[in-house]
C-alpha cells in the first residue's frame, strides 16, 4: 500500500511521523513523508522518501512576531495580525500537499496539514488523523489540551468542540477555494472528508483513555524515533558528567526565547541556589551560550541517550520531550510557554513524576530553584518516574499504530 504521511511544523511535529513512516516501511508499505522542505535531509537520511512542503510558515515563526507568539507573549490583536499574514501562504501549502499525495492509497495527517481530508475526499481514499496530543476527540474527562484550563467540569466536552470549530473556521475560505479550483469539489465536504480513525501517539499510562471516546479514536503509545542508538557523550560532556553528582538537563527544544541570555542567566542562578549541576541545550534559541563552572552547554543531543544520564529533566513541555523524559524514567519539571505544554505539565504532576509546572511568564530564580531541588532530590518522585519509564518502554506505539492503519485502510 502506498501511504502519504503529511505533517507541518517544527522538528517535534516531524520526528514522530518519521518514526511511524519507518514502521510502515518495515511492514512492507511504500511511504512518502511530506514535511517542510528544511527537513529533507533529516527524513531522507533515515531512508524514507520525502515530499517538500513550503518553509514559509516556519520562516514566519523565525521572525520576531512569530518568536513572540511561540513564546506566548502576544495579545489577541497581534495574534489576529499573525493569522492574516499566514492565510495567503495556505494556497501554496495546499498545492504542495496535493502534489505530495500522488498515487497514495491512504493519507495519515497532522491536523496542521489542513488540506489532507479534502485531498483524500478527491482521491476517494481513507484519511487517518495522527497526532501526538489527545485533542481532536471531544471528551468530558478533561478540557481541550490546547486551552489553559485544568478542568472545566461540565464544560470540558464543549471546550473540545469549540476549539475544533475554531480550527475549522480559521482557514475555511482558502480551503474552500482550493477545493473548488484545484480539486474540483464544490459544496460542503462530503463523508469522504472525515477521518476514518484518529490515532494518538500517546501512552495510556500518561493519559488514560477516556471512557466516552468513540470506537475509532485510539491511544497507540508513543511514536519514538531512536536516533543514534550508539550515541556516547563527547569527551567534554563525559568529563562533566563524571565530575560530580546531581545532573539536571535544561532545554526548550524548538521554542525560542525573546531574551535567551536573560533566561540562561536565570537558569544558571537557580541551579546554583539549588546546589545542582546542569546540562543546558541551546536548541532553537531558547537558551544562549554561557560559561559557569556548574553547567555544561551543548547545542543538542539525542534525548534517548542523554536523559537516562540525568537525575531530572527540565523543559518546555513539548509532547515529544515530555515522552522522552517519561520513557527515560526521570522526573520532569515543565516550564510551559503556550499551547498544549501546560497540559503535559499537569499530566506529569498528576502522575507524581514531577512538581507542578511553572509557566514561563511567572518564572523567577526563587521558584525555579525550589522546584529544581524538588525534582532532582525527591526519592518518591524518582521512584514513580522510574516505574512509569518501565511501563512506557514496554509499549510498541509504532507497531500498534501500523496495525491500526492497515486495518482501517483495508476496511
Amino acid at each position: 500500500m502506498q501511504i502519504s504521511i503529511q505533517t507541518l511544523g517544527t522538528r517535534g511535529d516531524v520526528q514522530p511521523y518519521l518514526a511511524l513512516g519507518l514502521g510502515l516501511a518495515r511492514a512492507g508499505h511504500d511511504v512518502v513523508l511530506a514535511a517542510p522542505a528544511r527537513f529533507e535531509a533529516f527524513v531522507m537520511g533515515h531512508g524514507l522518501a520525502f515530499a517538500p512542503l513550503p518553509d514559509d510558515l516556519l520562516d514566519l515563526m523565525d521572525a520576531p512576531e512569530g518568536r513572540a507568539a511561540m513564546a506566548g507573549r502576544v495579545n489577541p490583536l497581534a495574534m489576529t495580525r499573525l493569522v492574516r499574514r499566514i492565510r495567503p501562504m495556505m494556497r501554496g501549502l495546499f498545492e504542495a500537499q496535493w502534489a505530495a499525495a500522488g498515487g497514495a492509497e491512504a493519507i495519515l495527517y497532522h491536523p496542521k496539514a489542513v488540506a489532507s481530508t479534502a485531498i483524500a475526499e478527491r482521491l476517494r481514499i481513507p484519511a487517518l488523523l495522527g497526532f501526538p496530543l489527545p485533542g481532536m476527540t471531544p471528551t468530558r474527562a478533561f478540557p481541550s489540551p490546547m486551552l489553559p484550563f485544568a478542568d472545566l467540569g461540565p464544560l470540558n466536552a464543549l471546550s473540545h468542540r469549540l476549539f475544533l470549530r475554531y480550527g475549522d473556521r480559521l482557514f475555511a475560505k482558502p480551503l474552500a477555494r482550493f477545493r473548488e479550483e484545484v480539486l474540483g469539489l464544490s459544496g460542503p465536504a462530503g463523508p469522504g472528508a472525515v477521518p476514518v480513525a484518529r490515532l494518538y501517539g500517546v501512552s495510556p499510562v500518561v493519559v488514560p483513555r477516556p471512557g466516552d471516546w468513540d470506537a475509532d479514536s485510539h491511544l497507540t503509545g508513543y511514536w519514538f524515533l531512536d536516533e543514534a542508538p550508539g550515541w556516547r557523550p563527547d569527551p567534554a560532556l563525559a568529563a562533566f558528567l563524571e565530575a560530580g553528582p546531581a545532573l539536571v538537563y535544561v532545554g526548550f527544544g524548538s521554542i525560542p526565547s525573546l531574551d535567551p541570555a536573560a533566561t540562561t542567566a536565570l537558569v544558571i542562578e537557580a541551579l546554583a541556589r539549588a546546589g545542582l549541576r546542569g546540562v543546558l541545550a541551546t536548541g532553537w534559541g531558547g537558551l544562549a551560550q554561557a560559561d559557569a563552572a556548574h553547567v555544561h552547554m551543548l547545542d543538542a543531543a539525542p534525548h534517548a541517550g542523554l536523559f537516562p544520564l540525568m537525575a531530572a529533566v527540565v523543559h518546555h513541555g513539548g509532547a515529544g520531550t515530555t515522552a522522552a523524559g517519561l520513557r527515560a524514567g526521570r522526573p520532569s519539571l515543565i516550564l510551559p510557554f503556550f499551547g498544549d505544554q501546560p497540559f503535559w505539565g499537569r499530566q506529569v504532576a498528576r502522575l507524581g513524576a514531577g512538581p507542578a509546572p511553572i509557566p514561563q511568564a511567572g518564572l523567577t530564580v526563587e521558584n525555579l530553584a525550589r522546584a529544581l531541588g524538588e525534582v532532582a532530590r525527591d526519592p518518591g518522585m524518582a521512584r514513580r518516574a522510574g516505574a512509569i519509564g518501565v511501563r512506557v518502554r514496554a509499549e510498541d506505539g509504532v507497531g500498534r499504530a501500523v496495525a491500526l492503519i492497515e486495518r482501517y485502510a483495508a476496511r
